[in-house]
């Protein structure tokens, strides 16, 4: 107490403030939504309407998830199955069975080098193949392919890879000649007029096809040459559930 004034001093002590975030307060940061990861085990199922038959595949993720194995069958509406084929399919290899044929069907792929790839595909029943060479020449989108059949069978077939299009040099036999020639396949593609033109020559054959497609119609006309065949097919939309369509018209020009 002071003398003077008469007045009390006190002193309070304060109590020490406890962090609700300090790292003594032992409480756990549970997420607030919990989204389950992917079942090792897939199951899907389609229905094809037109032929009331169901496709069904199996898959599931084995090796650490380093390769997956397939089951695939079809059924129709009485249960019966159809064309059952298991599958192994990795990165650079792959097998598909087909339990009905009793074949077997072994693809594999490796990387040569950056720019170089090397596919093989081979046919066990058929004692079949092939082996292809892609090399990515530049860049984007240009890619020399050079593939043979096994066993051989002739000169590799070449095709040239471009943004455009392609053209392929393959051998061609010839019934009534004792020699082989030079078959040459291109295809074109371009913009024109808010569709794609395609011309595709082949075996001397130019098929000059346009293609338009917008939200409620689709037009594609080809013509042939030099059969001077023309031929179209159109679709129109008038709503969800009403369209029109027609194909397959040929006229002779």
């Amino acid at each position: 107490m002071d003398s003077a004034t008469g007045n009390l001093n006190y002193t309070v002590q304060s109590s020490p403030v406890v962090d609700p975030l300090s790292s003594t307060n032992h409480i756990h940061n549970w997420p607030i939504f919990s989204f389950p990861s992917r079942p090792a085990l897939r199951i899907t199922t389609e229905f094809d309407s037109e032929s009331a038959i169901f496709f069904n595949k199996i898959s599931c993720k084995i090796l650490d998830s380093l390769a997956k194995f397939k089951l695939s069958f079809h059924n129709n509406s009485k249960g019966d199955v159809s064309e059952p084929q298991i599958s192994f399919v990795s990165k650079h290899l792959s097998l598909h069975y087909d339990l009905e044929d009793h074949s077997a069907l072994v693809k594999s792929s490796i990387d040569v080098g950056p720019r170089v790839k090397l596919t093989g595909v081979h046919d066990v029943k058929a004692q079949q193949g092939e082996v292809t060479m892609v090399a990515n020449v530049a860049d984007p989108g240009y890619t020399l392919q050079l593939s043979t059949a096994l066993p051989p069978a002739g000169l590799p077939k070449a095709t040239f890879k471009f943004p455009l299009g392609e053209v392929s040099l393959q051998e061609r036999e010839e019934e009534e000649q004792v020699k082989n020639l030079l078959s040459v396949s291109g295809i074109l593609k371009g913009q024109f007029l808010k569709g794609v033109c395609t011309a595709h020559y082949n075996d001397d054959e130019l098929k000059l096809r346009y293609r338009y497609k917008d939200d409620e119609m689709s037009f594609l006309p080809t013509l042939s040459l030099p059969s001077n065949a023309l031929s179209f097919a159109f679709k129109r939309r008038f709503g969800l559930s009403d369209k029109l369509s027609g194909g397959d018209a040929l006229i002779q020009i």
